[in-house]
């Protein structure tokens, strides 16, 4: 099963109670603030879970892989997940 935010927010609704407009609300108001975290550069730690990590890749040299001609890349940012040892065994038990 593929988690997804109308996932999250029934769980929400279920286990905490809160109306499903406000369940909502807290999931877009979550995944807003990891979303503007990510794009002024900072890393998101979720304890348990993993870190966000803002990574920068510099330019580079590469291949149109139908023509084979060289191009210049650009330099660019990347997010990458790194789990944390708390899930990876969590993950690895079964």
């Amino acid at each position: 099963m593929t988690v997804t935010k109308e996932v999250l927010v029934n769980k929400i609704y279920d286990e905490v109670g809160l109306s499903k407009s406000a369940s909502k609300k807290v999931v877009e108001a979550l995944i807003e603030l990891i979303k503007e975290s990510l794009e002024r550069g900072e890393n998101v730690l979720i304890s348990g879970f993993g870190k966000f990590v803002v990574k920068e890749k510099r330019p580079r040299r590469g291949r149109n892989p139908q023509t084979g001609e060289e191009i210049q890349l650009k330099g660019r940012r990347v997010v990458t997940f790194k789990i944390s040892s708390i899930l990876k065994k969590k993950i690895n038990q079964s």
